[in-house]
């Protein structure tokens, strides 16, 4: 199961902080990243981490956004910067495309304001 918290509406320029909880063996040794669904389009991967920390982001995010895990704790987190407006819909965790994927958690929504 996965559970993402920490959205919210903010201001361009303003930051969040979002989390992804994991339970069961979904994290376990495997790659993770987040997802953004923007009003009308797809689902893209923005952001993902191996399970060693290897880190890499999509162009649109690169330099504002910072994905990190804690295995211990089966929680990843992306610390979102700079925001825009095009920052705006909703975000969940899961695993990178070509890994087995969890059922989608409930995601959590980022508004960001002009």
């Amino acid at each position: 199961q996965l559970v993402e918290s920490g959205g919210g509406l903010v201001q361009a320029g303003g930051s969040l902080r979002l989390s992804c909880a994991a339970s069961g063996s979904i994290f376990r040794f495997t790659a993770m990243g987040w997802y953004r669904q923007a009003p009308g389009k797809q689902r893209e991967l923005v952001a993902r981490i191996s399970y060693g920390g290897t880190t890499s982001y999509a162009d649109s995010v690169k330099g504002r956004f910072t994905i990190s895990r804690e295995n211990a704790r089966n929680t990843m987190y992306l610390q979102m910067n700079s925001l825009k407006p095009e920052d705006t819909g909703v975000y969940y965790c899961n695993t990178p495309p070509e890994f087995t994927r969890a059922p989608w958690g409930q995601g959590t929504q980022v508004t960001v304001s002009s």
